[in-house]
């Protein structure tokens, strides 16, 4: 007899067709016809369950159940392999009692109906396991009295996943077209369980990117910080008051790197940083780096960018401050402002207000000479954005307009 299972996507319905070796077309009594029509439809149904995604516990369960249903079996179990053992375990099944599903093992070797499947890379039908010459009858199907058995290979592209097996205690016999049923339930069943491994491999690979990814970040931000505070020692120790003020503020720039890698090795994103959060963060450092110094900031949530946008738009702002207290302020208490919106056309706006002292008529922004200004400016074009300067009464205000997506 020859089986041929046919699927059509449009109406997923299976089809089989049996062709005696003659060429002739089998006759099909009422009670088999019908049968295979449930078979068929089982069949569509558990290829739609397959492809959902159902967890490996719940889909094994639904295969036995339906292969009990499709075939009229009292009992269906699936085997997993233990290759380190050289056993299968009963890890799903219909029909049978407490104590076996998830503990009982059969020997995986070619003295039983599942090992010999398993070896011959074949589908077996026993239906008189009393009288089998191929192979000896398990303990566990004696303790049942199963008559008959059938057994067909789980397996996915690369790997065997074990055995889907079928058992009855009737005297009835399994047929060819039984066989086949077996099998296109287990087709679908075995690049379900592939295609679930796969998925798994692929979360343990992100899993582990990710964790070595916050390892590196925290690392980075252990050494700049390391950087930062041997910085600080440094201008602690010199005896100029110049050097000590540039390089507390290399310090500061510093600390802000810093900071960023400190917010990615706590956050689930690797490559975005919630600027908001971030820009908090940093200013709560840098006022708490300047005694009598305030710093008052009010961010939009939600403003999510690339870690390294974030990173020049925050430095940017850390310039600012640091600017308004040296020379707004001439180094005295201060206060500064600082701002953060997003636009509806996908831009963001930072702004550093002060009340101080107010720019010089002569200030150009574009060919300032000072260290930070330079840095400030640089800064904008990394970012594509764009600065305007405000003059207030009193004070002066920095504005930057910049997209949140380069």
């Amino acid at each position: 007899m020859v089986s041929v299972v046919t699927y059509d996507p449009k109406s997923s319905e299976f089809t089989v067709e049996e062709t005696p070796p003659d060429g002739t077309e089998p006759e099909l009594t009422p009670e088999k016809l019908k049968l295979k029509v449930r078979q068929q439809k089982l069949l569509a149904d558990f290829g739609i369950i397959a492809l959902k995604g159902v967890p490996l516990p719940e889909l094994l369960d639904k295969a036995t159940r339906l292969v009990a249903e499709g075939l009229e079996a009292e009992f269906v179990k699936i085997l997993k392999y233990l290759p380190e053992q050289n056993r299968f375990l009963v890890c799903a099944g219909v029909g049978w009692g407490p104590g076996v599903v998830g503990t009982a093992t059969i020997g995986a070797d070619t003295a039983s109906p599942a090992g010999y499947a398993l070896r011959t890379n074949s589908a077996v039908i026993s239906n008189h396991l009393d009288i089998e010459e191929r192979f000896r009858t398990p303990e566990l199907l004696v303790q049942y009295g199963i008559r008959r058995a059938m057994n067909v290979i789980l397996e996915g592209e690369n790997t065997v996943f074990g055995v889907l097996e079928v058992d009855s205690r009737s005297e009835d016999e399994f047929s060819e077209s039984d066989i086949v049923f077996l099998r296109g339930v287990a087709n679908l069943l075995g690049m379900a369980i592939e295609r679930q491994r796969a998925e798994a491999t692929l979360r343990e690979a992100l899993e582990r990117q990710q964790l070595l990814s916050k390892e590196v970040n925290h690392r980075v931000n252990n050494s700049l910080q390391i950087v930062a505070s041997m910085l600080q020692l440094h201008a602690s120790a010199s005896e100029s008051d110049e050097v000590k003020r540039e390089l507390h503020h290399a310090a500061g720039r510093i600390a802000a790197i810093a900071r960023a890698h400190q917010q990615l090795y706590r956050s689930d994103k690797i490559g975005t940083l919630d600027l908001g959060a971030y820009l908090a963060d940093v200013c709560k450092a840098i006022e708490d780096s300047m005694p009598g110094c305030r710093v008052d900031v009010t961010v939009e949530q939600g403003v999510v960018i690339r870690t390294d946008r974030a990173i020049p738009a925050v430095l940017l702002v850390n310039e600012l401050i640091t600017n308004a207290a040296k020379y707004a302020y001439n180094e005295q208490p201060c206060r500064v402002w600082v701002t953060l919106s997003c636009a509806s056309n996908g831009q963001a706006a930072l702004s550093v207000r002060d009340e101080g002292v107010g720019l010089p008529s002569t200030f150009d922004l574009k060919s300032a000479r000072r260290l930070g200004m330079r840095l400030v400016n640089a800064f904008t074009q990394q970012l594509q954005g764009d600065l305007q300067v405000l003059r207030r009464d009193p004070g002066t205000e920095f504005v930057l307009r910049f997209p949140i997506a380069d």
